[in-house]
């Protein structure tokens, strides 16, 4: 039990914390959303202009920061995070809201099967060290260390382009309008696939070499060991005796993988111009837009520590020494 309230405790001070940096780095920023908005349109207004549109945007309340800090977290505290500059009068909740789907969806499901497919392979190949399936693992490297973006290029270049099998940009076909139905939903899976195989592929070789450099690790432990000597079935104790040990990192790691979902793949959506929270949040830091940066950051802080949460307690409960009091 003092192992849970002591990590609740952690995760209480590291919200506030995340809360409080998330309200000041964005009023750290140069610029404000004003003179980006300006910018942006390619004109220049009236003095008395500039003006109005800092008071509708709240830039000039005659608060200090110290009271806007205040303010910020009451609004927090009742579910507020504001209107979008960028998107004005459009909540920030809102705008969240329409995106994340996009992002949970696409980014989730990849990651998922990013994750399963790893550890699987990662299992088999590390538990048959020495044999020919260690041919996979130069392949794993190479593909580790190529970053998403460039994947992204390449697969837009060889099926979007060179063949024209896959859309290469949007959620969904222009035109179509968001419903329930098989024609919207087929279009969202349709666009989904090129950006799905490039998360995978880029993400897929972590998981292989972390299992498997975990398995090879375990396999050499006495329990192991013992378990081969009793007579087990091979299949049994690479499952129940060895996997179920080297998996435990992957766990941390997992967590890690599933709080980044909700702050999506930002240049991978960048790329294929995708309608997820990454891109939103993308157009946010260009307008200086700081309620939907702010609100970005906080999801994407919140779900980090939620999955974080989670990996503590199914960490626990597969190893019960995490739990020891101390």
């Amino acid at each position: 039990m003092r192992f849970f309230i002591r990590r609740g405790i952690f995760y209480i001070i590291t919200a506030w914390a995340a809360v409080t940096l998330n309200f000041f780095l964005p009023r750290m920023m140069p610029g404000d959303p004003v003179t980006a908005m300006i910018i942006k349109a390619g004109g220049s207004i009236s003095p008395d202009a500039i003006n109005s549109l800092r008071v509708l945007f709240g830039l000039d309340n005659g608060q200090t920061l110290w009271q806007q800090y205040v303010a910020y977290w009451g609004q927090l505290l009742h579910g507020d995070l504001g209107y979008s500059f960028a998107f004005y009068p459009t909540p920030v909740a809102e705008v969240i809201q329409q995106s994340l789907p996009w992002t949970v969806g696409l980014v989730g499901i990849a990651t998922v099967l990013s994750v399963v497919l790893g550890t699987v392979i990662g299992t088999l190949i590390g538990w048959r060290r020495g044999t020919k399936a260690d041919a996979v693992l130069p392949v794993a490297t190479f593909f580790s260390a190529v970053p998403y973006f460039w994947f992204g290029l390449i697969a837009i270049l060889l099926f979007a382009v060179t063949w024209d099998i896959f859309p290469s940009s949007k959620g969904y076909q222009p035109g179509l309008i968001p419903a329930w139905n098989w024609e919207f939903i087929g279009s969202v899976a349709w666009h989904g696939i090129l950006p799905a195989i490039t998360i995978v592929v880029s993400s897929i070789a972590g998981w292989i070499l972390g299992m498997r450099n975990m398995m090879v690790t375990v396999g050499s432990e006495d329990y192991v060991t013992v378990a081969q000597a009793k007579g087990l079935k091979e299949r049994r104790v690479m499952v129940s005796y060895a996997a179920r040990n080297a998996v435990l990192p992957q766990i941390s790691s997992f967590a890690l993988a599933l709080g980044f979902i909700v702050g999506g793949t930002l240049v991978m959506e960048m790329v294929f111009s995708y309608p997820g929270i990454g891109y939103v949040l993308y157009q946010a830091v260009v307008s200086k837009d700081y309620p939907l940066m702010q609100g970005c950051f906080l999801v994407i802080t919140l779900a980090i520590l939620v999955a974080n949460m989670m990996a503590d307690v199914v960490y626990a409960f597969l190893d019960p020494r995490t739990r020891q009091e101390g």
